[in-house]
């Protein structure tokens, strides 16, 4: 519905006809008297004291009833559309059924099954109780017409004064591959939602004298040239809650998952302020990820934030995937975020998170590569409020994986750019930094008295050719706390996990292992370190004295046992027994093709005639002198019958 004057047959100039002072536009479904509406406006202009107006009546059939007062930039809505639409918003962000909070029904998509017709109109009509708005925001013509002058009045000065409902209306200048220039909305604050007349909605991010650059986030080819916008008043913000796990979300938090609609009873706003220093405590608990490798040699802890880089094809998903799963008996609330994947990537994650029953207790936000960069660029953020909200008000645990950071900074790239922001190296702008410490510094460890719950990020970031030097890798190595580091010649040799050991770190260490693990940890690294050296010594050929071949058969042991597949998670209890034998020289007389059948058998063979040890370790986290002595005594029976079954092999003197 156009809103100018001039293409409308039925508009009409009255009353100041000839004034030249501002225009004074009425909107209305038709049947109220102009005399009516004049006195209307004329007690308008006396309430916002205005000595010269020019009144312009036009009628618009889908008002209902009511009317819209357009004057210098402003809208006041009064009209029954108008309130027909707040309602619904209400409604669809309202839930009277609070006792399902944090239930496992309200985990589960609603069904017509859960809430019959009784139930959902019981539902709406408490919801209508709760509806802040007087009905008198939309005065029906029915209602003006029968009322005298003086009557009328008297209910626009007692019941509307006007500003009650107050809309800031902007006009589309010019529009581009996404990015709005938006005139006449003088007052907008920074990342504020903007609401377009077509639907479609964006954020203002570049906030100039004389326009605003708006970056549309839905209805991209909705929005044309001239047409009108209005202030929402609030910025962007995400439904949040209980309701949202088991789901796949967009961006904004609308389902796209095919399980019909989310209740939620709150909204986050996307961007919020991370903890201050008080607010924090110290990351000292365990996140085990089920991958030995990374629980023995770079630790994270609850609250951490652990990258995870590497060349594309080289596992980095998987290990995160893998830490999800992991997460299945530890009361972590997870949040994937895949930005810029293929759909069909993202579908195949869903599916194998269902497949091992980890989407209980997980949200994914996907902005596929077929969304605009503004989606790209508003999905870690719109998670990492989802995941607040669990870390806040439930106090949990949460595990939040950015897949990957690189693209997030691509799409933050183009839409600088497309805003005319000046370009600094690789073309990024020069907040990139900031775009990242913001996100990631919301990851913390609570203090007891916020309910010691936590967020721990797991940062993804892809690299070109090992380089690790380059742009956005150095600036999120810097704000992270340690990295994972995956190298292609390991991942290639068939060492999987590819970690490469030298160039990760955890910089919590030891404060985020348990005492077990710490121990038997201790000496992983220098061994690894000792066989690579010696190796290299090796290739010349020459005779190697026993200490040396010694320390290359250790390297060859621990390679061996840091392996692991896909999905296939070991528990704390399993690493610890894992890691003593190896760094034991317990392995040493097998063949190195041997070496994972004989642990998974020995595991086998503990937890049938020993379980004890498992559950020792599990309760205490301690590897005390008694259970080593258990262990050691479960070791040489098994190795005894193993060796009677396996006559071919021979200890390695």
């Amino acid at each position: 519905m156009s809103n100018n004057p001039s293409e409308n047959n039925d508009n009409k100039v009255t009353g100041k006809a000839k004034s030249r002072g501002p225009s004074l536009r009425i909107e209305t479904a038709g049947d109220i008297p102009e005399e009516k509406l004049a006195r209307v406006a004329a007690k308008f202009a006396k309430v916002n004291e205005i000595d010269d107006y020019r009144l312009v009546i036009e009628k618009r059939d889908d008002l209902i009833g009511g009317f819209i007062i357009y004057f210098q930039g402003s809208r006041y809505d009064y009209s029954v559309k108008g309130q027909l639409n707040r309602i619904g918003a209400f409604i669809k962000r309202t839930r009277s059924f609070d006792s399902l909070e944090g239930s496992e029904a309200s985990r589960k998509a609603v069904s017509q099954e859960d809430f019959p017709a009784t139930k959902v109109k019981d539902d709406l009509e408490k919801a209508l109780e709760k509806f802040p708005e007087s009905h008198y925001l939309s005065i029906e013509n029915a209602e003006i017409l029968s009322l005298s002058d003086t009557e009328l009045d008297k209910l626009i000065e007692d019941v509307f004064l006007f500003q009650e409902h107050k809309d800031e209306i902007g006009k589309v200048a010019s529009i581009s591959d996404g990015v709005a220039s938006v005139t006449g909305l003088s007052n907008c604050m920074a990342n504020e939602l903007i609401s377009f007349a077509s639907g479609a909605t964006g954020i203002a991010m570049n906030l100039e004298k004389s326009k605003v650059g708006v970056v549309l986030l839905t209805g991209e080819d909705t929005v044309i040239e001239s047409m009108t916008c209005k202030r929402t008043m609030t910025t962007c913000s995400v439904p949040v809650g209980m309701g949202l796990l088991g789901r796949v979300v967009d961006a904004l938090g609308h389902p796209i998952d095919g399980k019909g609609v989310i209740r939620y009873t709150e909204e986050r706003p996307v961007e919020s302020p991370a903890p201050t220093i008080i607010q924090r405590a110290p990351v000292n608990t365990p996140l085990f990820t089920g991958i030995t490798a990374i629980d023995a040699l770079t630790p994270i802890g609850r609250g951490q934030r652990e990258l995870i880089i590497g060349d594309r094809q080289t596992g980095k998903t998987s290990i995160a995937i893998d830490a999800i799963i992991n997460q299945k008996n530890e009361d972590v609330i997870c949040v994937y975020v895949p930005i810029g994947q293929k759909m069909a990537n993202i579908v195949a994650t869903a599916g194998l998170l269902e497949k091992h029953g980890a989407m209980d207790y997980t949200v994914i936000v996907a902005a596929s590569a077929s969304e605009s960069a503004a989606m790209q660029y508003v999905a870690p953020f719109a998670a990492c409020a989802i995941a607040e909200k669990f870390m806040y008000d439930y106090h949990k645990d949460v595990l939040i994986v950015y897949d990957d950071l690189s693209k997030h900074a691509q799409a933050y790239r183009a839409i600088s750019l497309l805003l005319r922001r000046p370009p600094g190296r690789e073309a990024y702008p020069g907040d990139v930094f900031y775009l990242h410490s913001r996100l990631l510094e919301r990851s913390a460890k609570l203090s007891d008295e916020l309910g010691g719950g936590s967020i721990t990020a797991l940062p993804i970031v892809e690299t070109q050719g090992n380089d690790i030097s380059a742009y956005i890798p150095t600036n999120v190595i810097s704000i992270t706390d340690g990295q994972i580091y995956l190298s292609p010649e390991l991942f290639f040799s068939g060492q999987r996990p590819a970690v490469n050991v030298g160039l990760s770190v955890s910089r919590v260490g030891g404060a985020a292992q348990t005492k077990a693990v710490k121990k038997v940890a201790g000496p992983l690294r220098i061994s690894l370190a000792q066989a690579r050296e010696m190796a290299s010594f090796s290739q010349f050929g020459s005779d190697l004295d026993e200490n040396t071949q010694l320390q290359i058969k250790r390297g060859v042991v621990l390679n061996e046992v840091l392996k692991q597949e896909r999905f296939s998670p070991l528990t704390m209890a399993a690493e610890v027994v894992l890691l003593y034998c190896a760094t034991t020289d317990k392995f040493n007389f097998l063949a190195t093709e041997d070496i994972t059948e004989f642990y998974e058998d020995l595991f086998a063979d503990i937890r049938l005639r020993h379980p004890n040890i498992f559950e020792e370790i599990s309760d205490g986290k301690v590897l005390t002198d008694e259970i080593r002595s258990e262990i050691d005594s479960a070791y040489d029976e098994f190795k005894e019958s193993f060796l009677a079954e396996h006559e071919e092999y021979v200890e390695d003197d």
